[in-house]
This record gives C-alpha cells, structure tokens and sequence, in this order.
C-alpha cells in the first residue's frame, strides 16, 4: 500500500483512536480536574497523531523524524499522566492497561519508523 496521506499511516490511525479513547476518559473526570488533568491529558494525547502528521508534511525525512521524535515524548508524558490517574482513581486499572497497550504499540511503531527513515538517510 502507498502511502499519500499521514492518514494512510497505521501509526496516524491508531494513535487518533488512542486519542478519542483519551478524550472519552476523561469526560467522566471530576471538574475540578478540567484545566489539570483533563486538559493535559487531552494535549498530549492529540499531540502524539499531531506531530505525526505534520512530520509527514514536511516532505523532508529529517524534519520527519524530529516530528517522530517530538510524538514519542508526547506519548511518554500519555502514558505519566494516565499513570498518574490510575494512582488517583481516576481511571480504572483495567481501563489504564488498555490505554498503556495501546502506547506501547504506538511508540513500538513510531521507534520502528524512525529507524526506518534514519537508514534511507544514511
């Protein structure tokens, strides 16, 4: 399959669904936690497809892996903060586990396109 569009991208694809599931989350947070937990969980799980996609809009496979590179660090702080409301209560330990699969699957991907993209550039 050729790829024409980030939205072609697997990793794209599943890290937009990762996001919804973010945002579903934490719609049932407590309201004291709309601008703290909600909101920084929300930012960093749409920055994680965000920087994907504008990496593959750069056209340039160095801009591209910085892009990548900028994804993995808003997925490890993802994963901090869902961390961080399991230890609140906030979300379930079922839930939390499934949400930390899915980060793990995605940054398993984005590591294996960096270094992808890193031996064309060579």
């Amino acid at each position: 399959m050729s790829v024409s569009s980030y939205r072609d991208l697997r990793v794209w694809q599943l890290a937009m669904d990762l996001a919804v599931d973010c945002y579903e989350i934490t719609h049932s947070f407590p309201k004291e936690e709309l601008y703290g937990m909600t909101s920084q969980i929300r930012r960093a799980a749409a920055s994680v497809a965000a920087n994907v996609a504008e990496g593959h809009g750069r056209e340039n496979t160095g801009s591209f892996v910085q892009f990548l590179r900028v994804s993995q660090g808003s997925l490890k702080e993802l994963e901090t903060y869902l961390l961080l409301a399991s230890r609140l209560e906030l979300i379930d330990e079922a839930r939390t586990q499934n949400l930390l699969g899915a980060t793990e699957e995605i940054g398993k991907m984005i590591r294996s396109m960096i270094r992808r993209l890193q031996e064309r550039m060579a």
